[in-house]
This record gives structure tokens, C-alpha cells and sequence, in this order.
């Protein structure tokens, strides 16, 4: 464990706050920013092609006319893009994103999450910038690679973050402090589809690509200078909760301590098949909301790139408050002993999985009833927030030693779903019609409800086999293992002292 400098110990006098809640938030605005670059493109196809028009069909087939209050609805660009080539347009970000997964996750493991996580969100912004030039000049082709690449950068985001918070994070504070770095998720896509609407209707299409990707460079520049890969490394922590995150979470020297990573344990773990079902079925109901809504919106209800931006983003304002207020209640419950750890996880998961996948569905039997569907897509949302405080903090639960290849091997598998989803709404709505949306919406609820069982049976909140130390259980009592002799004492904390 490195000395702490006597520059450092001054420095630190001028912080408010905790470092670990300094990380906690420059998490969270790094996956805000992440899912800015990441869903602005959804707003932005809808000025790209040509628009499709009202029909005079059936009124389950039929595309919603437009509203009168909606005025200066747009008529779309001049790319004359089929849906099947903008669902793989919107589906081509997941190819890179799946690939870099593993890769981030290791990285973090061995050299720490700082730069894993920096040079990640910094390649996804130059990227982002680089993206009205891509569509400039080679159409669709170009703007699918620049898509894979930025997707190859934000790859490592989650994992890497993952391995953040084992290092800072203590358990009795992990569900709220990770529900607020998960929650840049949601307010990410909030600010995504509510300024790319904003900005969509006042600039050209190229302002929200320079926008967002110029909002990640000031990312990176701020948390390099403010962030370190662990507390024993951080030059300017205070002394005080420098040694408290020590004591409860202990010291990580990762190039000399930690084993090489268990492959075999982790791919036979029971708990983890089913962590990877539930990432499964959140990342197909959340990839299609996501993806896709600004979509269903522009093309089915008829809504203007203004108030497709507001409307579109609403379900995410919910969310986010859900994803917060479900950490703050579920460290409650694991504290108050209301329920064990694994407990609180899967009635989190459950809530988040099987309301969504009934409110999704109602909304598509809504038909044009543009409020009704607002609501519904609105509560199916918020309810998915519950997922934070569920099976999104298992991979810390099971392993805090190996949380980054968790989150790589459960988020990289689910995020193949980024790729199937868009391309596969796509194939099925070649009309964009409604009744084609609720087939999508249904195969969506079967997905969601199946895997949420399974997480239900097998899933586990308890620290598994495989992760052997480094860390130090968080039940051993320091103070009276320090007053015991030195050779009764345990060997992790003889090395650690």
C-alpha cells in the first residue's frame, strides 16, 4: 500500500465531500454521457429518412394521424432508408460494444477502472463527433462503422465502473451509491431524447453529435484529474476515510494480489446463469424502449421531433426516480433484516421484470390514445427501475474481486440482444404500422417474464466460492481480530497489516 503524500493530506482539507462519493458521481455522469452519444442517434434517424405516411387501413394496422396540437410535424430527411437498414443502423453500436466487454473487464481487474473507464468514454465522444461527417460522406455505410467503433469504446464503461465501486464502495452503502452511478442510464436517456428533440428542431441534425461527444471530452478531462482506481492509490482522500475503506473493504494491490480470474468457476456458477437470464431479459425490454421508442412514437403516433424528444423521455424521468428510491429502500431491507441479500434482490428483479412486460403490451392496445400510451410507457419504465437495486448490484454481491468480469460476461452476453432487437423490430414492422409494433411488444413480454423466473429460483446475493479473497470478509471484526496475538491472527489480515 503506497504512502499517502503530505501534499495530498493538505489537499484533501478542501473537499466536502467523500471520495468515494466523488467517484459516485463522476460514474454517474460518465454513463449519463455514455447513453447521450449512445441514443441521440434514435432521435436523430427520425429527421434523417423520409417519413412514412398516414394510412387509411384498419385502425390496428393503420399509422396514427397526426395530432393537431402537434404543429410543425416533420417530414422527415432525404435518406431513403428501409426500416430493416435502420434497425441495423441502430442495431450496429452493440457489435462494438459486445466486443470490448471482456477485454474492459480484465483490464480493470489487473491495472484498475480509472483509465479503463477514461480512454473508453473519451474514444466514444471523438467518435460521436466524427459521426455527421461519417453520414456525409458515405451514407448508412460509413455511419454503421463509425457506430461499431464508438460501440468498441463504450464497451468497457460497465465493467470497468463495476470494478470502481468494489474497490470504494462499502457494502452497507452499495445500494445507494450504486443505484446513483446506474442511474446515469436513465438520465442519460432522458437528456438524450429530450435536447436531441430540443436541438433537432432548432440546429441541424450535426449540432447533437458535437454536442454530446464535446460534453465527454469535459468528462474525461474533470475525472482524470479528480478520480483513482482505489483508495489506497488516491493521493488527496482524507487519511480518515481512507483507512475506514480500507478496514471494511481492505486493500487492493491488483497486479500482486489478485489470482488469475477463475473461468471455469465462474462458467459452472448456477447463481451466475441466472444473473445472465435476467441481464438477458432487461437488456431485450430495455434495448427496444430504448432504441426503438423514438421510433414508435415519430412512426406510429405521429408526434414532432419536439415533443417526440419530451414524450420519448418522460418514461426515463420515472425510471430514474425509481432506480434511486429502489437502492435507498433495498440497503434498507438487507439492514433492517427485513430480508437477506439474495431476497431483496430478486423481489427487486421480479418487480422490474413482470410489471414492465404488462404495462409494454397495454400500451400497445392503447392504440391512438397518445396520453394513454405516454402513461403506460411511463409506469413500464419506472418499474424496470427497480432492476438497480436487483440483479444490476449482483455482480458486486457475488464477487467483489471479480465484479468486472461479472458485468463483462452478464452485460457483454445481454447487450447481444442491442444487436437482435433493433435489427429484428426492424424486420418485423416493415410498415411501421401498429399492429406490427404489438407483436414486437409481446415477444418482448415473454422474454422478460421467462428470464425474470429463472432469476428467481437460482440467483444468489451471497459472495460465491470463486472469489476467494484478496477482500477481506465484511463480518471479520478488525478490532478484535487486532487484539488478538499475531498468530492467532487470520493470514488475509496478517498480509494486510
Amino acid at each position: 500500500m503506497t504512502q499517502q503524500p503530505q501534499w495530498g493530506i493538505n489537499m484533501s482539507k478542501y473537499f466536502v465531500l467523500p471520495q468515494r462519493v466523488i467517484l459516485a458521481i463522476m460514474g454517474f455522469l460518465a454513463i449519463l454521457n455514455a447513453y447521450t452519444m449512445r441514443v441521440c442517434l434514435s432521435q436523430a434517424i427520425t429527421v434523417l429518412v423520409l417519413k412514412k405516411e398516414a394510412t387509411d387501413d384498419d385502425p390496428d394496422t393503420a399509422i396514427c394521424e397526426p395530432d393537431d396540437l402537434d404543429e410543425g410535424t416533420s417530414t422527415g430527411g432525404e435518406y431513403d432508408w428501409s426500416e430493416e437498414l435502420q434497425g441495423l443502423i441502430l442495431s450496429s453500436f452493440y457489435i462494438g460494444y459486445i466486443v470490448t466487454h471482456i477485454p474492459g473487464g480484465l483490464l480493470a481487474e489487473k491495472f484498475g477502472g480509472k483509465w479503463t473507464l477514461a480512454i473508453g468514454i473519451l474514444s466514444t465522444a471523438v467518435f460521436t463527433m466524427l459521426t455527421p461527417l461519417a453520414i456525409d460522406l458515405g451514407g448508412s455505410d460509413w455511419l454503421i462503422v463509425t457506430r461499431v467503433l464508438m460501440g468498441l469504446g463504450e464497451g468497457t464503461t460497465f465493467p470497468a465502473l463495476s470494478v470502481l465501486l468494489a474497490a470504494w464502495v462499502p457494502a452497507n452503502e452499495r445500494g445507494k451509491l450504486g443505484a446513483l452511478v446506474l442511474g446515469g442510464g436513465q438520465v442519460g436517456t432522458i437528456m438524450g431524447n429530450l435536447l436531441s428533440g430540443v436541438f433537432l428542431d432548432a440546429y441541424d441534425y450535426s449540432f447533437v453529435f458535437y454536442f454530446f461527444g464535446g460534453l465527454g471530452v469535459i468528462w474525461f478531462v474533470i475525472f482524470i484529474f479528480l478520480c483513482y482506481s482505489d483508495p489506497s492509490s488516491h493521493p488527496f482522500i482524507k487519511p480518515s476515510e481512507r483507512e475506514f475503506l480500507i478496514k471494511e473493504i481492505g486493500p487492493i494491490n491488483r497486479n500482486k494480489d489478485l489470482p488469475p480470474t477463475p473461468w471455469k468457476a465462474i462458467l459452472t456458477n448456477l447463481p451466475m446463469f441466472a444473473l445472465v437470464a435476467a441481464q438477458i431479459g432487461h437488456d431485450w425490454g430495455f434495448y427496444i424502449m430504448v432504441t426503438d421508442l423514438p421510433k414508435y412514437m415519430a412512426d406510429v403516433l405521429q408526434f414532432s421531433i419536439k415533443a417526440n424528444g419530451l414524450y420519448s423521455s418522460l418514461p426515463y424521468v420515472m425510471m430514474w426516480i425509481v432506480s434511486v428510491g429502489s437502492g435507498f429502500v433495498a440497503d434498507w431491507m438487507i439492514r433492517r433484516g427485513i430480508m437477506n441479500t439474495t431476497n431483496t434482490r430478486k423481489v427487486m428483479t421480479g418487480l422490474a421484470a413482470f410489471g414492465p412486460a404488462i404495462f409494454m403490451v397495454g400500451a400497445s392496445y392503447a392504440g391512438c390514445d397518445r396520453t394513454l400510451v405516454v402513461v403506460l410507457f411511463t409506469i413500464c419504465m419506472g418499474l424496470m427501475g427497480a432492476y438497480y437495486a436487483g440483479m444490476k448490484l449482483s455482480p458486486l454481491d457475488m464477487s467483489p474481486n471479480y465484479a468486472g468480469t461479472l458485468m463483462a460476461i452478464t452485460n457483454g452476453i445481454g447487450a447481444i440482444t442491442g444487436v437482435i432487437t433493433p435489427y429484428l423490430v426492424g424486420v418485423m414492422t416493415p410498415n411501421a404500422s401498429l399492429l406490427e409494433w404489438r407483436l414486437v411488444f409481446w415477444v418482448a413480454f415473454g422474454v422478460l417474464c421467462v428470464t425474470a423466473v429463472v432469476y428467481c429460483i437460482w440467483a444468489s446475493g451471497e459472495i460465491q466460492p470463486f472469489n476467494n479473497a484478496p477482500i477481506q470478509p465484511r463480518t471479520v471484526d478488525f478490532e478484535a481480530q487486532e487484539r488478538k496475538p499475531e498468530g492467532e491472527k487470520p493470514r488475509a489480515l496478517q498480509q494486510s497489516s
